[in-house]
C-alpha cells in the first residue's frame, strides 16, 4: 500500500492552537510540522495504532500512549509526525500489531495483537499487550510508560475453560479469564489536550465461548469481543488507538477484529494572540484561582 500524509486539523480559540494529525492510508503515514516563529514549547499526545484481536482469541492491546507538556521546540524547525495504523485481524492466527506514532523525539509502540486458539502461545507484546487464550497462556507484555499487559487465558480446570483475556490499555491491564467468558479490555487514559477530557488507548475485549456473556472494550476505543453463538464483536476505534476485539466464531477460523488507528495532537500558546496568548488572556501574577 502506498505511503500517505496524515490528515491535519487545526483549531484556534484566540489563546492556543491545537493541531490533530490522523491516519490517512498506507504502510507509513508521515508528515513534517514546521514550528512557527515565537513558539518554543508544545504540549503533546501521541497514541500508536492498536493491536487486532486474535482468531478464537484474546483482545488486542491498545496502542502505546504518551502525553506531556512543555516539550521544547525551535521556531522554523521541521518535526516529524507519524500516525500509526491499527493491526489487521488474521483468520486462524494471532492479531497483527499496530504501528508506531511519532512526534519529534516522542515515540510510542503499536499495540500487541491478541493470541489465537489456533496458535495458543501468548498474546503479542506491544505498547499494551494482547490478551491470550485458554489453558493458562499469558497475555503479552506492555511497554513501560506506554501501556499495560494483556490478560491471561482461562486455566484448564473443570474440563477446560475457553474464555480469552482482554487486551491491555493505557490505564490498566486486560482482565484475566477464568471461565468460558472472555474478559474486558483494560481502560485507557484521559487527556484534555483538546480542551475536553477524552479517553484514548483502551484494550480490546477477549472472545467468549458458547452462549457466554460478551466482553467489553476498555474506555478509550477498545472493541468488544465476539461470542461463539454469533454475537459479533467490534474493531478498535480509529483515532483513539483502541485494541480490536477477539473473535470466537463457530468454525474458529474467523479473523479477530482490527485495531484502531492512532493519533498525534499538539497544542501551544498562539504567538499571534494580542499580548502573547495564554499569559495575556489570564492576566498578571495577581490572577486568583477559585
Amino acid at each position: 500500500m502506498a505511503d500517505s500524509v496524515p490528515t491535519r486539523t487545526q483549531t484556534a480559540d484566540g489563546e492556543r492552537i491545537v493541531i490533530s494529525f490522523t491516519y490517512q492510508a498506507g504502510d507509513t503515514c508521515t508528515d513534517t510540522w514546521t514550528c512557527p516563529a515565537g513558539v518554543t514549547s508544545v504540549n503533546y499526545l501521541v497514541v500508536a495504532g492498536g493491536g487486532a484481536g486474535g482468531a478464537a482469541g484474546g483482545g488486542g492491546g491498545a496502542g502505546g500512549m504518551k502525553t506531556g507538556s512543555d516539550l521544547a521546540v525551535t521556531p522554523t524547525t521541521g518535526y516529524t509526525v507519524t500516525v500509526g495504523k491499527g493491526g489487521a485481524g488474521v483468520g486462524s492466527n494471532k492479531g497483527g500489531n499496530g504501528t508506531a506514532s511519532v512526534f519529534s523525539t516522542i515515540s510510542t509502540t503499536g499495540g500487541g495483537g491478541g493470541d489465537s486458539g489456533w496458535i495458543a502461545t501468548n498474546g503479542r507484546t506491544g505498547g499494551s499487550g494482547g490478551g491470550s487464550v485458554a489453558y493458562s497462556h499469558a497475555g503479552g507484555a506492555g511497554t513501560s510508560g506506554e501501556g499495560n499487559d494483556g490478560g491471561d487465558g482461562a486455566p484448564n480446570t473443570g474440563g477446560g475453560q475457553h474464555g480469552c483475556g482482554g487486551g491491555g490499555g493505557k490505564g490498566a491491564a486486560g482482565a484475566d479469564a477464568t471461565t468460558n467468558v472472555g474478559t474486558d479490555g483494560g481502560v485507557g487514559a484521559a487527556s484534555s489536550i483538546t480542551g475536553s477530557s477524552v479517553y484514548y488507548a483502551g484494550g480490546g475485549g477477549g472472545g467468549s465461548y458458547t452462549g457466554a456473556a460478551q466482553s467489553s472494550g476498555g474506555n478509550g476505543g477498545g472493541g468488544k469481543g465476539s461470542v461463539w453463538n454469533g454475537t459479533a464483536g467490534s474493531a478498535g476505534t480509529d483515532n483513539y488507538g483502541g485494541g480490536g476485539g477477539g473473535a470466537w466464531t463457530a468454525d474458529q477460523t474467523g479473523a479477530g477484529y482490527a485495531g484502531g488507528t492512532g493519533i498525534v495532537i499538539i497544542s501551544y500558546s498562539d504567538p499571534t494572540a494580542s499580548g502573547g496568548g495564554w499569559g495575556a488572556s489570564f492576566g498578571s501574577a495577581n490572577m486568583m484561582c477559585v
